[in-house]
C-alpha cells in the first residue's frame, strides 16, 4: 500500500507541478547558470547509494585555491528562497517514482554518514528514505543530530499509513511556516561527525 501511495502521490505530484517544475528548472539556469539540477549520491534503503535530485541552491564560488567556498557562502538569494519553500525538494518525486524513495520517510543523508551511525541510528536505514519525514515535522534542521536520529528510529518503528497522512499534512503546515529551515549559524545543518567525534 505504501508504494502504490508512492507511485500515485509522486506521478499526480510531477503532472500537476509541471509548470513549477519547468519554471524552476529555467530561474535557476538563468540564475545560477546550468545544470539546474543538484544531483548527488545519498545513502537509500539498507544504506545502498542512489542519486538524489534537487533544484542547485548554491552557485560554485570558489577561493583563490580553487577549493569551493563553504556553503552559507554559496547559497543564493534565490537559492535560500527555494529552500523556505521546498522548492528544492520537488525534483525527489522522480526518485520517489523510481523506488529511490518513499513520500515519507528519514531523510536520506550523505554515504560519509553511514560507518559512523550506532546501532540504533542504523535503524533508519531500514525503510525507505522520504521527501519528508517525522524528524521533518518535529524540527527539521533547527533541532541536533541526536534528536534528528531518535525521531527517526522512532518512525521506522511505528510508521503506518496514518501516520504517513499525519505527517505529510504537517508538512504542508510546516512549509507555510517556513520553520526549521536551518541550524543557528549554519546554510543547512553542521556535518554529523559520529558520536564519538560530538
Amino acid at each position: 500500500m505504501k508504494r502504490l501511495i508512492d507511485i500515485v502521490g509522486a506521478f499526480a505530484g510531477l503532472i500537476l507541478l509541471s509548470p513549477v517544475l519547468l519554471t524552476l528548472v529555467f530561474l535557476v539556469r538563468r540564475r545560477m547558470g546550468p545544470p539546474a539540477i543538484f544531483a548527488q549520491r545519498r545513502a537509500g534503503l539498507k544504506g545502498r547509494p542512489f542519486v538524489l535530485y534537487k533544484f542547485r541552491t548554491m552557485n560554485d564560488a570558489r577561493d583563490e585555491r580553487g577549493k569551493l567556498l563553504p556553503d552559507e557562502a554559496r547559497l543564493t538569494e534565490f537559492g535560500q528562497f527555494l529552500r523556505r519553500s521546498s522548492l528544492d525538494e520537488l525534483p525527489q518525486l522522480w526518485n520517489v517514482l523510481k523506488g529511490d524513495m518513499s513520500l515519507v520517510g528519514p531523510r536520506p543523508l550523505l554515504l560519509d554518514y553511514v560507518p559512523l551511525y550506532d546501532e540504533t541510528q542504523r535503524r533508519r536505514l531500514d525503510v525507505k528514505p522520504g521527501v519528508t519525514g517525522w524528524a521533518q515535522v518535529n524540527g527539521r534542521n533547527a533541532i541536533g543530530w541526536d534528536e534528528k536520529f531518535a525521531l527517526d528510529v522512532w518512525y521506522v518503528e511505528h510508521y503506518n499509513l496514518r501516520l504517513d497522512i499525519r505527517i505529510l499534512l504537517l508538512t504542508l503546515v510546516k512549509i507555510l511556516k517556513r520553520e526549521g529551515i536551518s541550524a543557528a549559524g549554519e546554510a543547512t545543518m553542521p556535518r554529523f561527525m559520529g558520536n564519538a567525534k560530538k
